[in-house]
């Protein structure tokens, strides 16, 4: 299953959308309703938020929560064995991963969310390698992971939505197959809200009372796609006709576990080199609210069970391969990270008073045109939705807003090749590799399989 963390070197501009920042969030110090009319706006805001969140639901119904733990539960016991009764395994850091996972296992006790990031070598990678984990965590869903994956493949009809939903797999556009791909999709606003704290609205923002899943929209804009904390339903939309659970919208869920694999497709390198890192990695890491635990994964092996170029019987894995995982250490996000998170948040900020500027030349402008007219209204983007995840054009598009993301996918990555140098057995990766200009896809090529021009790996999705 391949995440798109999509290069935004392949997007235009879309119409404006709403704006948002990426989260600070309002204190919990409560008022009584008789003092409420005497606090100051700001205060009210933070009452406000408060309500907000105590109105988000605890988690999802009875059958959905049986069904997840059946699916997690079942396909941890299938990929156990598969792994451990039919191959030769190797797992370096395990120890480690699971006593992280085992403190935060209680979702009230969480104080941050954790992202994995790993290389990607076969569709078998997710869910195979979780097999690695002992039984006793496969049938407890709310501390396993959450990733992405190709909407077109797995979530191309009912049937398959259902299963990859209790699964907790978000539905994952791509560029070459949907105009509804890219770095700014709802799937990855969902992805970023998973890892964070509730609320996630923003002063001057309150939500309609969830109510029940909207199963018919018309929008035609990735824009001006629903979301589930402004039109107060249970769901969201990724093309604006579609509808799925919205997981994040559960208080349960707040710090969940997100997988991604950054190089956004499968790539059977002969020295499992990596490819670049795609950009909606580095949303993960620098929107997320309070900043993720950050572990660095490495596979090997399973591009042999499932090698892109097999012959009959296709759909068959082959056995008897040797599989190598190795979990990295935590990664010290202030040293890796700090410095990019603080331009990002700096850049946020300045979106931020050019927005304002342009507000109070707008008030200025229009009781210029009135006076002493009826009063027009105008409206004002700081009474906007401001939703963690949720980026206007600026933050979106801007250069500053582009090399931050460049360059923490960067980093990343040489998080990935840190794992894999410590793990041995391996030539150094070639620099150029690094780069996405190295892998800009080949325009003259129609077909969806083809050679890569860069290292002959067998390419079937950009």
């Amino acid at each position: 299953m391949s995440s798109n963390m999509t290069s935004s070197a392949n997007y235009k501009p879309p119409a404006p959308a709403a704006d948002a920042t990426t989260g600070s969030h309002g204190t919990t110090t409560a008022t009584s309703s008789s003092s409420s009319t005497m606090a100051s706006p700001q205060q009210q805001q933070q009452q406000q938020q408060i309500q907000n969140h105590a109105q988000a639901p605890h988690s999802p119904n009875l059958p959905s929560r049986i069904a997840s733990v059946m699916i997690m539960g079942l396909t941890g016991i299938i990929s156990r064995t598969f792994l451990y009764g039919l191959n030769d395994v190797e797992v370096k850091g395990l120890d480690r991963f699971k006593q992280l996972l085992d403190s935060r296992e209680d979702p009230e006790r969480r104080e941050r969310g954790l992202l994995t990031v790993s290389n990607h070598i076969s569709v078998l990678d997710d869910p195979v390698v979780w097999g690695v984990l002992p039984l006793s965590y496969a049938f407890n869903p709310n501390n396993l992971r959450w990733t992405l994956a190709a909407h077109d493949i797995c979530f191309a009809n009912p049937t398959f939505s259902a299963f990859f939903t209790a699964g907790q797999v978000l539905p994952c556009h791509r560029l070459k197959h949907s105009p509804h791909g890219g770095l700014f999709q709802p799937s990855l606003t969902q992805a970023i809200r998973l890892l964070s704290s509730q609320p996630f609205t923003q002063p001057g923002f309150s939500p309609a009372p969830l109510t029940s899943p909207v199963t018919s929209l018309s929008t035609p804009s990735a824009v001006d796609i629903p979301d589930p904390f402004t039109i107060g339903t249970l769901t969201y939309s990724t093309t604006g006709s579609d509808s799925h659970p919205a997981p994040s919208i559960y208080t349960r869920n707040r710090h969940s576990w997100v997988h991604v694999f950054p190089e956004g497709l499968v790539h059977q390198h002969p020295q499992v080199d990596l490819r670049y890192f795609k950009w909606g990695v580095a949303r993960l890491i620098l929107e997320s609210e309070p900043a993720p635990d950050v572990v660095p994964m490495f596979i090997d092996g399973t591009q042999h069970v499932m090698n892109e170029e097999r012959g009959f019987p296709r759909f068959l894995p082959r056995i008897g391969k040797k599989i190598r995982v190795a979990f990295g250490e935590v990664v010290d996000y202030e040293r890796e990270f700090g410095d990019l998170r603080r331009r990002w948040r700096r850049e946020v900020e300045r979106v931020r008073q050019q927005e304002e500027e342009e507000e109070v030349k707008a008030a200025a402008k229009a009781a210029k045109a009135t006076k002493g007219k009826e009063l027009v209204a105008v409206e004002n983007s700081s009474t906007k939705p401001r939703l963690l995840g949720d980026l206007p054009e600026q933050l979106k598009y801007s250069e500053e807003a582009q090399k931050i993301r460049i360059e923490c996918a960067r980093r990343m990555r040489e998080q990935v090749l840190k794992v894999r140098r410590e793990l041995g057995g391996y030539d150094e990766s070639d620099p150029n590799f690094g780069e996405a200009s190295t892998w800009a896809p080949d325009r003259k090529v129609k077909a969806e399989k083809y050679k890569s021009r860069v290292d002959g790996s067998e390419i079937n999705q950009d």
